[in-house]
């Protein structure tokens, strides 16, 4: 069975392999749902999926300036929770040349109103040599405390591979999941080879799985590991996987945001059991 470094009864946390400091197994992404308007209703809700989140025991947010108002709607409501010192939060740089990254990377701090962001990542490889020299000197300042690439596509693989294997990089980030398994073959191997820790996204694939099972009842089998529902039958299968670090499915609706995380609570599915899964999903 896939090893975890926490006890049962809590939410499950992995080590981030080059520190070794615990990260919990489930945390949230923003993109689209957290692009609202400072007056728009759905801040409420919002607001109380980030205290839920905390209250359950995670920690990971994940954000971008391409995800429109998203960077400022964290900002503001940790202000308001005053959850700064207890989320993990990373957001990435997405533009190309040096200095349009220092500007777009200071707005970040000042969008989530932080002096030091836990996580700092390249968005889908763009210019990411440059970033990568310019990120290196922020963590060497503490302006980050770790450094990473992203994608959210398969096509990138071979690139992510590469890039993984020079040990440059802290984190990579990808998509992941029961409908996309790709990053079995090679790019999981290699971030386990090479001491990197592994943010999936995309873990519903766009919602399509969802799309697959409804109407389907759970398999009784699916109480083995502590799920019960698809949406954590999904999330465990992908945290099955020992070198997946954390998942951060998106939602912007806290009765999600509550059976999203309970995927972290429990045992998780051995390689036997995801095979398993993947067979019964496939036969459906």
């Amino acid at each position: 069975m896939a090893q975890a470094v926490a006890p049962v009864t809590g939410l499950l946390k992995r080590p981030i392999p080059r520190s070794g400091e615990l990260l919990p197994v489930v945390g949230i992404g923003t993109w689209r749902t957290f692009d609202v308007g400072p007056n728009d209703a759905a801040r409420g809700e919002l607001k109380a999926v980030l205290r839920e989140l905390v209250a359950l025991g995670g920690r990971a947010i994940d954000s971008s300036p391409m995800y429109g108002e998203a960077e400022r709607v964290v900002g503001d409501l940790a202000a308001e929770l005053k959850l700064r010192k207890s989320l993990f939060l990373a957001t990435k740089v997405w533009t190309s040349g040096r200095d349009a990254g220092i500007r777009q990377m200071e707005q970040s701090l000042k969008l989530m109103r932080t002096e030091r962001l836990d996580l700092m990542q390249v968005h889908n490889l763009l210019d990411v040599a440059t970033h990568t020299g310019t990120l290196r000197e922020w963590k060497a300042a503490g302006r980050i405390r770790y450094l990473g690439i992203t994608h959210y596509h398969e096509g990138a693989y071979r690139e992510l591979e590469r890039l993984v294997r020079t040990r440059d990089y802290d984190f990579v980030q990808f998509n992941y999941s029961m409908a996309e398994r790709e990053a079995d073959s090679r790019l999981l191997s290699a971030c386990a080879e090479s001491g990197t820790a592994v943010i999936v996204n995309r873990p519903f694939s766009h919602a399509g799985l969802f799309g697959r099972v409804k109407g389907k009842p759970l398999p009784p089998w699916a109480a083995e590991f502590d799920c019960a529902s698809w949406a954590q039958f999904f999330l465990k299968w992908i945290l099955g996987h020992p070198a997946v670090t954390c998942v951060i499915p998106g939602t912007g609706r806290l009765a999600h945001l509550k059976d999203n995380m309970q995927a972290g609570f429990g045992r998780l599915p051995d390689a036997a059991q995801r095979q398993r899964m993947v067979e019964h999903l496939e036969r459906l």
